[in-house]
């Protein structure tokens, strides 16, 4: 089941049915692409046509935030909780060791991947990594290309941020059996940011968290207002600037 929210729809499968949706898709080698769409890329797409095609086109696209999950609640479909890149991956890990899955890394500053990849295989030796940075040039681009295909990866996680991440997926297809946009989650993954405690994720304020640890990053929060605006003129059906 999905939700539209300003003109995208979501999925409102739980964190858990996302997972086996992807497990079944490793499984059966069948090509599965997910996007993790937050408010920011929800908002952004309102005018650019390419990218709301890009998401729509995706095979799952999750509720990331819990301003996406508040969105579709006012819209009359509840999404049970937030399925963000960062957390979703971290929850394939266990399935992917188990299933002694091949997972490609890319993107990210030089080392960042590798470093992900090497945390993760500390806690779940049955995954088979490789990396590569996300700082390549065009003329590199085949190279990179090579590597991933020689490496045959079952999932392919894509760090390049948005939109890129989700433009460089659609245009160079069955990499793997599953691609996923991920965003930031390497530098997350490897250690060189720390996510909020527990208790605050719980509370739905990591995005505080993070705009108080980062400061910058207010000019990406300052979408969210605007976002909600839209949300409501969609529920109350006015038309918003």
């Amino acid at each position: 089941m999905r939700v539209d929210i300003l003109g995208i729809t979501v999925d409102t499968y739980s964190m858990q049915e996302t997972v086996e949706q992807i497990r079944q898709a490793v499984d059966g080698n069948i090509p599965l692409r997910v996007v993790t769409a937050n408010p920011e890329m929800i908002y952004a797409s309102e005018r650019n046509i390419k990218l709301k095609k890009l998401i729509n086109s995706a095979d799952i696209v999750t509720a990331d935030g819990i301003g996406v999950v508040w969105a579709a609640r006012r819209l009359g479909v509840p999404v049970l909780e937030r399925v963000t890149g960062i957390d979703l991956v971290q929850a394939l890990f266990p399935i992917a060791h188990e299933g002694k899955w091949r997972i490609f890394f890319l993107g990210g500053k030089p080392g960042v991947a590798e470093q992900a990849a090497n945390q993760v295989v500390l806690k779940n030796h049955g995954i088979t990594t490789e990396a590569m940075h996300g700082y390549f040039s065009l003329e590199e681009e085949p190279d990179v290309l090579e590597q991933i295909r020689h490496f045959q990866p079952d999932v392919l996680l894509v760090g390049l941020g948005a939109p890129r991440q989700e433009s460089w997926i659609v245009e160079h297809p069955r990499l793997a059996s599953v691609s996923v946009g991920v965003g930031g989650s390497f530098d997350a993954l490897a250690g060189i940011v720390v996510r909020a405690p527990k208790c605050i994720q719980d509370l739905h304020a990591e995005w505080l968290y993070r705009l108080w640890k980062e400061p910058w990053r207010w000019k990406r929060q300052a979408v969210l207002p605007c976002f909600v605006i839209k949300v409501l003129g969609q529920e109350f059906g006015f038309k918003t600037p």
